[in-house]
């Protein structure tokens, strides 16, 4: 089964004492050790070496591997005791105190928060109390994670409000959730009822969130390999070109895309590929003037005859009850 992202940093502190205690350790030993896949640890391999003991890059863990052996050059110079400064000291301190107050946070693993947190107040002095006087906000994915994060750890379902733009709708559904991971944006792999399929969730539209009473009992599916990206278009899929003015730059970061080249205008000219193409005559639709689609000629000849369908609707219906409202004032 995945683990939840709190399972991951505890894994992670314990691979950096195993690592250094088993210099050239194989990458197969390793990942039995900790009960993950190979694919897993590597994951957690390419994490370690943005750690370290200096927010100011500095003293970072290099630590790498060639597939088979995994190797530290550089476990002495990380070793000796850790030296805050005072901007370094304030920042955890405030950064502690705001995760502390996460919602689904388990209660185990905010004590330990706490009693941590005790600690660095002791030893950073007069940075505690500066801290003090700071205060994080989270924004709303971040309220998202932790009751994923919940879900996961408590083996329960989630009911979702979720934002789809390909289909610029919300729609209602319950899903088992499977596993957290960050692709550029996080994501939530879970079993979607409304689908009856596995189905993938950017945390940051999903517009509201309640942990249920059922149980969570996803299909057994094989988790798919992310190392290359989210999407992974298949070579067969047809290629969609789309050129977007300024109004229109969010597509590339709505729509994963294969290239986005920047026009003299300040818009893009954006190429991806799609198993469905048919699929972008809405987004075509909602672009209006600040995008259209260039090619192929057949999927933009039918975006044309249907912004001028639904043109004609508004020909024959010039007064809606707004307009009508306006006039009788």
């Amino acid at each position: 089964m995945a683990s939840n992202a709190i399972d991951q940093t505890r894994r992670m502190l314990s691979l950096v004492t195993y690592l250094r205690e088993r210099p050239g350790a194989h990458v197969s030993d390793v990942a039995r050790a900790f009960g993950i896949t190979q694919d897993e640890l590597i994951s957690d391999l390419d994490v370690l070496p943005l750690c370290g003991t200096s927010f100011r890059g500095g003293d970072l863990l290099d630590i790498d591997t060639d597939g088979d052996r995994i190797w530290w050059h550089n476990p002495d110079d990380v070793a000796a005791p850790l030296r805050l400064a005072a901007d370094e000291a304030t920042a955890l301190l405030v950064a502690a105190r705001a995760v502390s107050t996460l919602p689904g946070l388990r209660e185990s693993d905010r004590q330990a928060l706490l009693r941590a947190t005790a600690k660095l107040e002791t030893a950073a002095g007069e940075a505690a109390g500066a801290s003090a006087r700071l205060s994080v906000t989270f924004e709303s994915e971040g309220g998202v994670f932790a009751d994923v994060d919940r879900a996961i750890s408590e083996r329960r379902r989630l009911w979702l409000r979720y934002y789809s733009p390909a289909r610029d709708e919300l729609t209602e559904r319950e899903v088992d959730p499977i596993r957290l991971f960050a692709v550029g944006h996080t994501y939530m792999e879970a079993w979607c009822y409304l689908s009856e399929a596995r189905r993938t969730f950017r945390l940051d539209r999903v517009a509201e969130i309640r942990i249920m009473d059922e149980a969570s009992s996803p299909p057994e599916v094989e988790l798919r390999d992310l190392s290359e990206g989210l999407v992974q278009p298949a070579a067969e899929d047809p290629e969609v070109v789309i050129e977007v003015g300024p109004g229109g730059r969010w597509v590339a970061e709505y729509y994963p895309h294969d290239s986005a080249e920047e026009l003299p205008d300040g818009g893009l000219r954006i190429t991806l590929r799609t198993p469905d193409p048919t699929s972008l005559r809405r987004l075509a639709l909602r672009l209006g003037g600040d995008g259209h689609i260039v090619s192929p000629a057949d999927l933009a000849d039918s975006a044309r005859q249907a912004a001028r369908k639904a043109l004609a609707a508004y020909d024959r219906h010039p007064e809606g009850p707004y307009d009508r409202q306006e006039q009788g004032r």
